[in-house]
């Protein structure tokens, strides 16, 4: 039997204690609980700042519904117009997270509200109130959204994948497929990025020293660096270049132990190789194969291949410098 998840256990809170303090008031909880399910978020800092923007949402749905109730009572023209100028309300005002809680408050009005119209007004309003500041104080103390480890763990994994993708440097179709799949996870993670920093910035109780913003982004900026410098790599076949069998060796000795490196063995000194590469740039300038590209006003592979690889050595020299203040 599983045990339900951290959001299943909050909304189960929030949906309590929503009810519980509706009924003490003496107000109808069903608005109060809708608001406190859809107002539940990732972070503590969204279901604020969202929040803010569904009061006013709702508001306005809760104005059309009591408006056309008043005009036209229970008909189907009122719940069309009720939803649909709550629609275009906010629409028009930008208040695009509050849209369906509105919507539902407007039409869901329609059916319990027979008289009192303006006291019902206000008691929709309090209801709303209640749902958005009961499930962001949940999501605050229950089970706050700490992404800090899979936000680490997703950064090691797309280190080493990388490595495995610059590895398939030969095998073009493996490659592009790799890089298109670490693209996705880089994108992920910094969503995960997003969220934490905006819930440092909002919960009272969390440990900012616990979540270097600072180190965790430049971490994930180089390794975009790194999927950057490989994906340029993709058009190049190393053996349809004009370097010598003898350099071609050196050059895959070169790629063999950077990715060596990048997968875990980091007793392999990359010095050696960068250096060694930096020197066949310059070889291959002074060449007249080199001379002649250089003529042309294009980039020959040769050089963009060589570039690339020194690239690729220097920033995960620079990532490995990162790795020990995160």
């Amino acid at each position: 039997m599983h045990l339900p998840g951290s959001r299943v256990v909050k909304t189960a809170v929030a949906v309590f204690l929503t009810a519980f303090i509706c009924q003490l008031i003496g107000w109808p909880p069903v608005f109060a609980v809708i608001t406190a399910i859809v107002t539940l978020e990732p972070t503590a800092a969204d279901s604020v700042k969202k929040g803010i923007v569904r009061f006013p949402a709702s508001a306005i749905g809760s104005f059309y519904a009591v408006l056309f109730i008043a005009l036209f009572g229970n008909s189907p023209i009122t719940y069309m117009l009720a939803a649909t100028l709550t629609i275009i309300t906010c629409f028009s005002l930008r208040l695009h997270a509050g849209l369906l809680v509105a919507t539902i408050t407007a039409v869901a009005m329609v059916e319990v509200v027979h008289d009192n119209y303006l006291m019902s007004f206000f008691i929709r309003l309090g209801t709303t109130s209640i749902g958005i500041i009961v499930s962001t104080l949940v999501n605050m103390f229950i089970f706050p959204p700490n992404y800090i480890k899979t936000i680490e763990t997703n950064i090691k994994k797309i280190y080493i994948d990388l490595g495995t993708a610059l590895s398939k440097i030969d095998n073009k179709t493996k490659m592009e497929s790799m890089l298109r799949k670490i693209r996705q996870e880089i994108v992920q993670t910094e969503v995960l990025i997003r969220y934490q920093t905006d819930e440092a910035d909002f919960h009272p109780l969390f440990d900012n020293e616990a979540f270097s913003q600072t180190n965790i982004v430049r971490k994930i900026d180089q390794l975009e660096l790194i999927h950057y410098h490989i994906n340029n790599l993709q058009p190049i076949y190393i053996k349809q270049t004009a370097f010598s069998e003898d350099h071609i060796i050196i050059i895959h000795q070169a790629l063999d132990d950077l990715t060596a490196y990048m997968k875990g063995n980091e007793q392999i000194k990359l010095e050696q190789h960068e250096m060694t590469l930096k020197n066949l740039m310059r070889m291959f300038w002074g060449s007249n194969h080199g001379k002649e590209t250089f003529n042309n006003s294009l980039l020959p592979d040769e050089l963009i291949l060589l570039y690339e690889l020194i690239s690729i050595f220097y920033v995960v020299k620079e990532t490995k410098q990162l790795s020990t203040t995160i």
